[in-house]
């Protein structure tokens, strides 16, 4: 799975998993930090988060425009210096008056900005790696193998934010409110984690990095596309963007509505095997294992194999450690459930990229529109659940008004799905980073790439509709507002589908 790619992606792919890590630690707990801070309702919390992830998301664009003149690589130093900027003023306690609104507000700015140089770029330069023949037809393993760093970093981001603002209200004496900001400033150090990473290894992904040559010349693009073939490409990425949008407002629900479910309508403690899936270190040992596991079967040498099979009896050992000595029950707090997204990708890319690689073999694997198309469909699938498992609970503005005495449901609604919508990114995320990479004719590969993101942020600032659907309807009819999104971009992309698969020929 890991043989046969540029020594750049791995460089790359680390840089970007420190970058975050912090990023979803602060994400983890902003949404409810809002409100408890500033004292926001759901609604205008909600229009705060998604403008705020809208900004980070759409900053790209100006970042590949920048790029493609200037380079990637120094735009990539430049963000991470921003982000730094913005990270650290978000990490002091400055209250909840007018004074900290400004504060909390120039801070997102900041880090939206540098994130919008960063984020974009780095992964324009895994793309260069795989221009390189030798590479070409590992370009989507690839990206997957990338997209399982980003998400390493968010896998344990929410066990930071909670466990740290835990440690500054118990052990420091901060209030529950001021105690938030120790989780955003973990962000700090990790940004200096990932741009030390970047540096120390840049000599395997120099030649990617773009910007001027040795005489202060800028680099020339080698494009020998017609123009008629440009419009087709550029044609093709649209409709995808527009398909995405979609996609990124129902999945980026994790963080607000998905959020709010686990915080008003489940159970606050959890027993026995269930509880096993609220440590992290749990869903770390997990990971070993399929890894190992899919190892014994790769690996090359008798030595690998055994060594491979020792690891997964470990595992296996360990965990059945844990359940035996489970006594009692365990406090689930609403952002711990952000960590089975990024677990189920980590652990989930070795069985996507096994089973492409099949249908790679036998001249059956899907194409990328085909794939988003797909996606589409299993994140539909993934709502389904949420409306399922909502049927009979009261509206949120009821629940609240009952207090204890409200219903409330197991945490395995919101687990199950996690799993559903995670199938649906794996099809989705990396693959359209894939296909713009691709696709996108030379000369505008940051646009293009800047592009992506923006429809991501059109999708993040829709976002808050779930927000201002959160309160006063039936749970069913909010998720099923996402449903209805989800298959109709599907149909979209079926009716599109020739017109998509011709531009990447």
């Amino acid at each position: 799975m890991f043989k046969g790619h540029p020594k750049g992606l791995y460089a790359l792919a680390l840089a970007n998993t420190g970058e975050r890590f912090g990023y979803y630690t602060m994400l983890a707990v902003f949404a409810l930090f809002l409100r408890a801070n500033f004292g926001l309702d759901a609604g205008v919390a909600g229009a705060i988060y998604s403008t705020f992830l809208g900004l980070v998301y759409f900053m790209p664009l100006f970042g590949g425009i920048a790029a493609d003149k200037f380079g990637f690589g120094k735009m990539v130093t430049i963000g991470i210096t921003i982000m730094f900027v913005g990270y650290l003023l978000l990490s002091f306690p400055l209250g909840g008056d007018t004074v900290a609104m400004i504060a909390m507000l120039a801070a997102l700015l900041f880090i939206s900005v540098g994130t919008g140089l960063f984020k974009g770029n780095l992964q324009v330069m895994v793309g260069n790696l795989y221009d390189d023949p030798k590479y070409a037809d590992k370009r989507d393993s690839g990206f997957s193998i990338f997209y399982m760093a980003i998400n390493i970093g968010a896998l344990f981001a929410p066990t930071a934010a909670v466990k740290i603002k835990e440690w500054a209200e118990t052990s420091l004496g901060f209030s529950g409110n001021d105690a938030y900001h120790f989780s955003f400033a973990v962000a700090c150090a990790s940004l200096i984690a990932s741009i030390a990473i970047y540096y120390i290894f840049r000599s395997t992904f120099r030649h990617v990095e773009g910007g001027k040559g040795k005489k202060g010349e800028a680099a020339q693009v080698e494009d020998n596309l017609t123009p008629a073939e440009t419009k087709a490409r550029m044609t093709a990425l649209f409709l995808v963007f527009a398909v995405v949008i979609f996609f990124w407002m129902a999945f980026h629900q994790n963080g607000l509505t998905l959020t709010y479910f686990a915080d008003e309508f489940t159970e606050k403690t959890s027993e026995g095997l269930q509880s096993m899936a609220f440590n992290v270190w749990n869903l770390v040992a997990i990971i070993i294992a399929v890894y190992a596991g899919f190892s014994i079967f790769q690996s090359e040498s008798a030595k690998g194999k055994i060594t491979s099979t020792v690891i997964v009896a470990l595992v296996v050992a360990y965990l059945a450690y844990q359940y035996a000595n489970i006594s009692g029950t365990v406090a689930v707090s609403a952002p711990i459930f952000q960590h089975f997204n990024p677990f189920y990708v980590v652990a989930l890319t070795p069985v996507s990229m096994a089973i492409f690689g099949a249908l790679a073999k036998r001249g059956k694997e899907p194409s990328a529109p085909r794939k988003i198309a797909y996606g589409m469909l299993v994140a539909a699938a993934g709502f389904a659940v949420m409306a399922f498992g909502s049927m009979g609970l009261l509206t949120p503005d009821a629940q609240a008004a009952a207090g204890e005495a409200g219903r409330f449901v197991s945490a395995n609604w919101l687990i199950s799905t996690y799993l559903v919508l995670t199938f649906a990114e794996l099809l989705l995320s990396p693959m359209g980073i894939s296909f713009v990479s691709k696709v996108a004719p030379p000369k505008y590969k940051g646009m293009m790439m800047g592009c992506w993101f923006v429809a991501t942020a059109l999708g993040n600032m829709l976002v808050a509709v779930g927000g201002f659907l959160w309160g006063g309807l039936n749970l069913t009819v909010v998720w099923s507002v996402f449903i209805a999104l989800c298959l109709i971009s599907a149909l979209f992309m079926f009716v599109m589908m020739k017109r998509l698969e011709s531009a990447t020929k």
